[in-house]
């Protein structure tokens, strides 16, 4: 490897890292023990529901050690899961599959700010982009 950080972008299952594909091809391929960031990550992710999808970002050094920071699952799945559905309207915006109160809403935006990229964002940005997500898969927003 050059002298240069590798960055792997991956979502796996919360507590269940094991190193089958993808996980150990994107890493070994880069010369890190799939089975350590495994180790890790479980640990980590042990609190969560396992099978939770928890994008990662794994920074791969040039001496092969890594470091890598969780981030909480897509807004579009934990919509689906307050809903109670496994997918959104066919037709964005024209058809209405559920509906979650603005409380559904707010506690979704409490998890997003948890993120570092949403961490000085004001709580009313979160929930407006939330509720804007909402709405693109299906989802009416009621108070």
């Amino acid at each position: 490897m050059s002298g240069k950080n590798v960055l792997i972008k991956l979502i796996v299952g919360a507590g269940q890292a094991a190193p089958s594909p993808p996980v150990g091809p994107a890493l070994g391929s880069k010369g890190v023990k799939a089975i350590d960031f495994c180790k890790e990550f479980n640990a980590r992710t042990a609190n969560l529901n396992p099978g939770t999808p928890i994008p990662c970002l794994v920074t791969v050094k040039p001496d092969r050690t890594f470091s890598f920071e969780t981030k909480s699952p897509s807004t579009a799945w934990m919509l689906f899961k307050a809903a109670g559905i496994d997918k959104g309207a066919d037709k964005a915006g024209k058809e209405v599959v559920s509906e979650l109160s603005l409380k559904h809403i707010y506690e979704i935006a409490k998890i997003k700010k948890t993120d570092t990229k949403h961490a000085n964002l004001d709580m009313v940005a979160i929930v407006k982009s939330v509720i804007s997500s909402a709405k693109s898969c299906g989802i009416n927003v009621v108070p």
